[in-house]
């Protein structure tokens, strides 16, 4: 169950999140942004003949393309590391967001690599046109299995809508994060998590 969520946590970051910046982009609603990545990165994913032959670094490169600029960061780091942001330095900030980015990629890629055709089934969503924060709420369909709901958290901006967490039943993907951080960061400090990260990342040939 851990891998498929897992499967879960990527799928959902790589469906909500639109491709490219623009005033185009901007203006479309936040739940159609989503199934229009969702139908051109999932066709890339099954149509590539190098990622389904086990690529890595090309799947790393439609990730870095596709996803990674088109997410909140900022926000994100600062939600994961709660108090912990504020009393650390702009270099450890700095330290942190590279290999949290690059966590991210490898926990897309390794996800991603597994995919099999599941079916994303969209929720209708009404919101307001001055709204800018909005949740796009979604069913991932398994065979043999019971539908896993999987909302999505966007915040609107100057560069548009962003995702910034995502909720996979009931159990966010930034609460679950800073759960594990927090007990690392009380135990030795932020510039350990920073080092763990950093050394996981190399292994994975992220440096």
């Amino acid at each position: 169950m851990k891998a498929f969520v897992k499967f879960l946590v990527v799928s959902g970051f790589f469906v909500s999140l639109f491709v490219g910046v623009g005033n185009a982009n901007a203006e479309l609603a936040p739940d159609v942004l989503v199934k229009q990545t969702a139908d051109d990165v999932l066709t890339i994913i099954k149509n590539d003949r190098e990622i389904q032959a086990g690529n890595q670094q090309k799947l790393y490169a439609v990730i870095e393309e596709k996803i990674l600029p088109n997410f909140d960061f900022d926000r994100v780091c600062r939600m994961v590391l709660g108090k912990n942001w504020k009393s650390a330095t702009p270099e450890q900030q700095a330290i942190f967001q590279k290999e949290f980015r690059s966590l991210l990629l490898r926990t897309y890629s390794s996800a991603l690599s597994k995919y099999k055709d599941q079916v994303i089934e969209y929720k209708p969503m009404r919101y307001e046109v001055d709204e800018k924060n909005v949740s796009v709420k979604t069913q991932i369909l398994q065979s043999g299995g019971q539908p896993i709901a999987v909302d999505y958290s966007l915040v609107k901006g100057t560069a548009g809508w962003k995702v910034y967490d995502i909720v996979i039943e009931s159990v966010s993907l930034v609460t679950n994060y800073r759960s594990q951080f927090s007990n690392e960061i009380r135990q030795n400090g932020l510039d350990s998590l920073n080092k763990k990260l950093a050394d996981k990342n190399t292994v994975a040939g992220l440096k």
